[in-house]
């Protein structure tokens, strides 16, 4: 299973959009301040959307359009399934 994220400062704030195979762990690393660039040195912890996927390769050309998409899509995106920007962390974790 694969995992393609969006992570955010705080409701409107800076977004990261990634892919991985272990978004518990993935997700982990971005909160604690483990995964050194973007998202530590942003403040970024809050996972506000994910999708996964049977294919890696899917899962890669997701990421590569999210990222090519503008933000206001990208925050429509978040608030057609988490209008609160609500962290998903505590659905990961149980």
């Amino acid at each position: 299973m694969y995992f393609v994220y969006l992570m955010a400062s705080q409701k409107n704030g800076t977004l990261y959009c990634g892919v991985t195979n272990d978004l518990l762990r993935r997700v982990h690393e971005h909160r604690e301040g483990l995964a050194p660039g973007f998202t530590e040195s942003h403040g970024v912890k809050r996972l506000v959307w994910f999708e996964s996927y049977d294919s890696v390769e899917h899962a890669i050309r997701r990421e590569k359009r999210i990222k090519r998409y503008p933000r206001q899509w990208k925050i429509n995106l978040i608030e057609a399934e988490n209008p609160d920007w609500a962290d998903l962390w505590n659905r990961l974790s149980l």
